[in-house]
Formats: structure tokens, sequence, C-alpha cells
């Protein structure tokens, strides 16, 4: 994700929200496959252009879903009781947080990663509210400035956390930069896990496999088509590249002047991308989907959320698209975001919800969205 200084594209006007004959809230504007549809979930959850970015990670926990908003320092709660596909309202769990980013939950604790620590806490009761005397703060002394933002997951008993770059390219100082850490889930015993990740925004497990994959931001001041953003496969004591190499195994010698015998980026543990996108697209959330509702070709498909550049003259990214894991293919999925140059949405996060329906963040429409299938 770029640090943004200048915009060349314009943040308009929201997209159109127009009732159904049920009654329910649909988005106009946005495209999808025959069969799919797009509702808002939740709405009005704060949002601004490129900076102070609104909702962004999502969690779902006992039909309630649980997403994290750092320009507000809170973590809302989504609950719909009555099933209607609809938030009933916006609670806060949490707040009074610093940028709060990743959020997972494990064991009756939900993880919270902020730009400089990460946090755990307990529900109180039942309720959709936090218990603030269970809180416990894991690892307090996380590098700031730079990329803010955190993502944390909780996988096979260890604690998995992201943390970007200072810097579009660099020689970072903290080894803990432009990396991804493994812990214990109480946050101790912290090392690096795989490295040369300038911002893996987004990771995830896959379901099957248990193998954790993830996106990354490319850096910019290359031209409009280089580097390309990427989704890797992230396995431990690997080094993906930044900042001196980016793709498959390309050289940046822009950054890099330094004369070797041999390609530097063909080294042991040098890993070259997975696949190759579209350079300032900045790919944030993807999940795969085994959901039950979809057809039967997105099975085991990757959705990932573009972002959107903002240093581009021609602008991209501003949709969903749907990645092929048998061959690599790229397909849209979902686009209007985007339209003549006016961007009327952001999306972040992607989730699988327990219907089969998709959920996604949108941290300049401030909006949660839906998009199911026929009658999903």
């Amino acid at each position: 994700m770029a640090l943004a200084v200048f915009l060349l594209v314009s943040f308009g006007s929201r997209p159109a929200l127009k009732p159904d004959s049920s009654g329910e809230i649909k988005v106009s504007g946005i495209n999808l496959p025959d069969g799919f549809r797009i509702d808002v979930f939740s709405g009005e959850l704060g949002g601004s252009p490129v900076s102070n970015p609104g909702p962004r990670m999502m969690l779902l926990k006992d039909n309630v879903l649980f997403v994290t908003i750092p320009n507000q320092g809170r973590v809302v709660a989504l609950p719909d009781r009555n099933g209607d596909k609809k938030a009933d309202e916006v609670v806060t769990f949490i707040d009074n947080l610093n940028n709060p980013h990743g959020i997972d939950y494990s064991s009756g604790w939900f993880y919270i990663a902020e730009e400089n620590r990460v946090i755990r806490v307990k529900a109180k009761d039942t309720s959709p509210v936090a218990d603030a005397g269970s809180l416990e703060v894991l690892i307090d002394n996380l590098p700031v400035g730079g990329h803010f933002t955190r993502t944390v997951k909780i996988h096979n008993n260890s604690l998995y956390l992201s943390i970007g770059s200072s810097c579009n390219v660099c020689n970072e100082q903290d080894e803990r930069r432009a990396a991804i850490l493994k812990c214990n889930p109480e946050g101790t015993g912290c090392s690096i896990y795989a490295k040369g990740l300038r911002n893996a925004v987004g990771f995830v497990f896959h379901p099957l496999s248990g193998k954790m994959y993830a996106t990354e931001n490319g850096r910019d001041n290359l031209g409009e088509d280089l580097p390309p953003d990427e989704i890797n496969v992230i396995e431990e004591g690997n080094n993906y590249g930044w900042p001196i190499c980016y793709g498959k195994n390309i050289h940046d010698t822009d950054f890099d002047k330094n004369v070797y015998v041999r390609n530097p980026c063909m080294e042991p543990f040098e890993m070259p991308s997975l696949i190759d996108l579209q350079a300032h697209s900045a790919p944030l959330g993807l999940a795969f989907y085994y959901g039950g509702s979809f057809p039967e070709e997105y099975r085991g498909n990757l959705f990932v959320a573009f972002h959107g550049s903002w240093n581009r003259r021609e602008p991209t990214g501003y949709k969903i698209v749907r990645i092929d894991m048998n061959d690599f293919t790229v397909n849209d999925f979902a686009t209007g975001w985007l339209s003549g140059g006016n961007v009327t949405g952001r999306p972040v996060d992607i989730i699988v919800a327990e219907d089969g329906s998709l959920f996604v963040s949108d941290d300049d429409g401030g909006k949660i969205y839906r998009i199911s299938y026929k009658s999903s």
C-alpha cells in the first residue's frame, strides 16, 4: 500500500443505494457476474480517501461481524440477530486504540493488532463488548511510522504478525519491518518467520493445506507497470526479495547499485512471487472460497481485494478479483468502484460467511458489503 502524497483520481460521491422490492438496500454501479448481487450489510462506519481509513479487517464470530476502524481507534461489532443479512446496530466492542487493524480470535481471546502493540481481550459474558478488565498487552514495542497496518492471525497455537516497511524502498534498520513475525500466543518468543515483504497487509492460511498465502504491495516510482504487486506462498525462513528484488526474482537495479557475480535474487531462500498482479493495484485482503452457495467453478478460487492506485496516470484496482488456483488466471469479479476516474469505494478485506456469501469492507465508503449468489 503506497504512502500517498498526492492523488491522480477523484474521490467523489459514494455508490448509490437503492431499496429493491423487498425493501433491502442494494448497491448500484457495481458489476458482478450473472446471478450475484451486492448489498450493504452495514453503512456509515466512517471513511476517508487514502489516509485515516475507515473499516478495514474483519472477523466473524458467533454470527457477529467484528470490524477494525483505524481512524476511529475502535473495533465495532455488527450483530445480525434476526438473520435478515443486515447488521442490527453498530456496537463498540473496544475503543481508545492506536490505529487498530488486524483482528483474530482463539481460545476465548480476541487478538487485536494496533500500530504500536498487540493486545488480547475477552468479551464481557455473551455480549459483543470487551471486558476491559481482561485486556492483556502481548507486544508493546512495535516500530511505528511508514506503513502503519499490522495484521495478526492465530494458527496452530502460534501468533503471526505482519509489519510493513517504514519507507517506499530502503534498507530497514529494524528487522521486524517488511516481515512476518511468529510468536507464542502470549506474544513471547517472537522470531522472523519470513522477510522481504514490503507490505503484506493481508495473509491467510489455506483451509485445506494450511499453507500461508499473502498479498504484497510493490514499491513506487518504477513506472506505471513495475514492479508487479504479488501473491506469495509464505514459508518459514524465506526471503521474498524487497528491497532489492521483486516479482519472478527480478533485480531492482534502480535501488541496488551493487555489482554481483550472479543475480542476487537467485540465491537460496530468495523466493519468486507465486502470482504477479497489475502494478499499483494495492492488493490487501484475500480469502479462499470453499463456501457452499457459489457455483462449483468458484470452489477453491482465491478472492483478492484491490484497494486501488493513488499515483498511476490511468488508475487501476478499486475492485475484487478471483484467481483460479489451477492456472493462476486473474479475473474481475466485482468492479465499478472506479468509473471515469471517479472513485466511490476502496475494497480492503474479504471473508467468507457461514452461508457462503462474502463480506467485503470498504474503508473509503465506510461500509461493509455482502455479496451473495441467487437465494443465499
